[in-house]
């Protein structure tokens, strides 16, 4: 199993957002330095929950500072983003970064509406929208002159330039937040990226996953390669012993939480918007006691030692947990790849 790191930082107060960008960019050093396979950038606009904002432009930084980490999009947005400026920017990074981006996407949030708003996007057209991107920045990394005319978008383009380093393009992968989508990936023989969940809903949707691929005529070697492309995300804390762990981790997932919901909350209100109900799942994720892995390295290691038994090729990671100190999680981090890690791959070895 893979592991890497989920760079999704926060910044409260606009006044110190140079200051949270220059410790996100120390973080991306820091990936690098400690051997991460991945590092995973998200989407989020007008509220300080993801400091970065575009994980599209900020690749091209950590393409331009990093020479050995992957990077991905956990995810991009697609249903915000015209689909041929989409394939130009990665295609250009594709080159940067060597081959180096993994080009994870969804229709965008369900619960941030202001997302839409100020990009002047009806979210109730989000989901073709991104239907509709994805097969325009397909056939754009092609290469080939063509005409399109569809719901969203009516272009007539020369061709792309320059065409992707990756032939014939780079790996692209979808979010599924729910089993239903998750299914529909597996039917279409497509890898896939899962939310938040405990190790028990894990392997039952990634035995659903195969099972699903396999009664849709997926040789077994495919639905070994897939389901070794698929990641799952994780919130951890790792401190020298559970009770250190303990007396940090959790509060800072909880405060986590009550913030972005103070911020949405916020937007919200000022822009008159309906949220709409919680996502389903969304109480598990926001619960410690299920959303966050937390503990000592042997407790940490015995958790993703389960993880690494359901079969899903890898773990994206949030380290940073809210407004929890730039040195805290730094320090969480280090001891996840200097004594988690290695006692991983020890159980699976033997």
């Amino acid at each position: 199993m893979r592991f890497s790191n989920f760079l999704f930082t926060e910044s409260r107060d606009p006044s110190r957002d140079a200051a949270t960008l220059d410790e996100v960019m120390k973080e991306v050093d820091l990936t690098e330095e400690l051997g991460f396979d991945a590092l995973w950038l998200g989407e989020h606009h007008f509220d300080g929950i993801c400091i970065y904002v575009n994980p599209v432009t900020f690749s091209a930084a950590v393409a331009a500072r990093t020479s050995r980490v992957k990077i991905g999009f956990a995810v991009a947005q697609m249903s915000l983003h015209h689909p041929m400026q989409m394939a130009e920017q990665l295609s250009l990074i594709d080159h940067i970064s060597k081959g180096r981006l993994i080009v994870g996407i969804g229709r965008g949030t369900n619960y941030n509406v202001y997302d839409y708003q100020g990009y002047g996007v009806d979210p109730k057209d989000a989901a073709e929208r991104s239907e509709e991107a994805e097969a325009l920045m397909m056939k754009a990394w092609t290469g080939e002159a063509f005409e399109h005319k569809g719901k969203y978008w009516s272009l007539k383009t020369p061709g792309l330039r320059p065409q992707c380093y990756t032939r014939p393009h780079p790996f692209v992968i979808r979010a599924a937040s729910g089993e239903a989508s998750m299914v529909e990936l597996a039917k279409r023989s497509r890898p896939f990226l899962m939310s938040v969940q405990t190790n028990d809903v894990t392997r039952q949707r990634m035995d659903l996953y195969r099972k699903s691929m396999r009664e849709s005529g997926a040789t077994e070697e495919t639905v070994a390669k897939l389901t070794d492309q698929c990641w799952a995300w994780r919130n951890v804390y790792v401190a020298d012993t559970d009770a250190k762990a303990q007396a940090i981790g959790p509060a800072a997932f909880v405060a986590m939480h009550e913030q972005r919901a103070v911020l949405r909350n916020r937007v919200a209100k000022e822009q008159g918007i309906d949220m709409g109900p919680q996502r389903p799942g969304m109480a598990q994720r926001v619960d410690p006691s299920t959303g966050l892995v937390c503990g000592s390295p042997a407790t940490v290691a015995a958790s993703m030692a389960e993880l690494a038994a359901t079969g899903v090729g890898g773990v994206i990671i949030t380290f940073r947990l809210g407004a929890m100190s730039y040195d805290v999680a730094m320090e969480s981090m280090r001891l996840f790849m200097d004594k988690v890690v290695p006692q991983v791959r020890a159980a699976k070895a033997a």
